[in-house]
């Protein structure tokens, strides 16, 4: 399903800004960008994540800033600043410059300034900070799913519906069918074989087991019941895109088994209906958590 959460939670001159795109997804498919300084905690951005989001491929990205009384967070490495002005003058004397080194002329390279190394306390800071921007970055993603997870239950039950109502109107085009077909190859029967060569008994039996084959009063039921339990899933609270996901596979079934039994151009037209419904439910259903 698709969607975008943000969120962003400031302590101490530290500020946290979480950001999460989602898009459809038959998994739960993580990716993340987070700052050096958090790199480890990667494994914990998805643990938090999992116990809200079942499905979806998610882009998580995690910024981190400081104010800046907080000050920038490098050192000088005087050994190297020693080694270039060493290096510089003596460059300057053969050259026979008299303008002295300056820092301008030292700072233009760029490795006497080292990183300050952070302590484990001020990492830990940080990572609370950030854990709290992303709790409210996954609560903003589940509003605005919820959203359109609304849209797309009105539009699922709509076509589970549709279903059903031309389900009714096979089964009361197959009412009745399974005597009509049985009188119909009797009297086929007949006109074909002379009477003093046709067992009574035995062709009755052929006739009960054709016409049963025949008969779609079963398929009719388990369908039903899918379309009932397919309706209670999409009204629980809890997740159940897969639940929905086999469902449509077992109402594609008995639509498929109903169409080859009935034998009949007006219900294999209702078949082809539901199908087509069916189908637009199954594309639909890939967004459901």
């Amino acid at each position: 399903m698709t969607g975008f959460g943000r969120g962003e939670a400031s302590e101490e001159g530290i500020t946290a800004t979480v950001e999460i795109k989602s898009l459809n997804s038959r998994y739960l498919d993580l990716s993340t960008r987070l700052p050096q300084q958090l790199q480890d905690k990667e494994l914990e951005v998805k643990e938090l994540v999992q116990k809200t989001i079942n499905r979806g491929k998610l882009n998580i990205t995690v910024y981190i800033s400081e104010s800046d009384e907080a000050g920038p967070s490098i050192q000088i490495d005087e050994k190297k600043v020693k080694g270039y002005t060493r290096i510089l003058n003596d460059l300057r004397k053969i050259a026979g410059i008299d303008d002295p080194v300056t820092i301008s002329n030292i700072t233009q390279f760029g490795d006497v300034f080292v990183k300050e190394e952070e302590d484990e306390t001020v990492v830990e800071k940080k990572w609370s900070v950030a854990k709290k921007a992303l709790e409210d970055a996954l609560n903003s993603l589940l509003k605005m799913r919820t959203q359109e997870g609304n849209q797309l239950k009105n539009d699922l039950v709509d076509r589970i519906e549709f279903i059903d109502e031309n389900i009714e109107v096979i089964t009361n085009e197959t009412n009745g069918r399974a005597g009509e077909t049985r009188d119909k190859l009797l009297e086929r029967i007949q006109n074909l074989i002379e009477d003093d060569k046709i067992d009574e008994e035995r062709l009755e039996l052929e006739v009960a087991i054709l016409v049963d084959k025949m008969d779609v009063t079963e398929e009719i039921v388990r369908l039903r019941s899918h379309l009932k339990f397919f309706l209670e899933a999409v009204e629980q609270p809890e997740p159940a895109g897969r639940r929905l996901n086999f469902l449509t596979q077992e109402i594609n079934r008995e639509l498929n088994t109903i169409g080859s039994k009935a034998n009949n151009s007006d219900i294999a037209q209702y078949v082809v209906k539901c199908k087509e419904a069916l189908e637009q439910i199954r594309e639909q259903v890939q967004n459901v958590e």
